[in-house]
């Protein structure tokens, strides 16, 4: 299992499955994650948290512990 924590600056990764439980996973979902999307991670701050990508066209920071819940291929 692939999280999008370990996806390298530059890269494009495709979302298969959220994990987390209840408001958590709404909140991710209703930023535009959801299960085929495409993220591209644009830049990861100094300490790696927080985590800037690109999905559905517009640029949204995520934390650490966010990006943790998220599987990608």
């Amino acid at each position: 299992m692939k999280t999008l924590r370990e996806v390298r600056i530059g890269e494009t990764a495709t979302v298969v499955k959220l994990h987390g439980e209840g408001p958590v996973k709404r909140r991710i979902m209703d930023m535009g994650i959801t299960r085929g999307t495409e993220v591209c991670v644009r830049k990861v701050a100094p300490l790696g948290d927080p985590m800037e990508v690109t999905v559905r066209g517009y640029e949204l920071s995520l934390r650490k512990a966010d990006t943790e819940m998220i599987e990608v291929l």
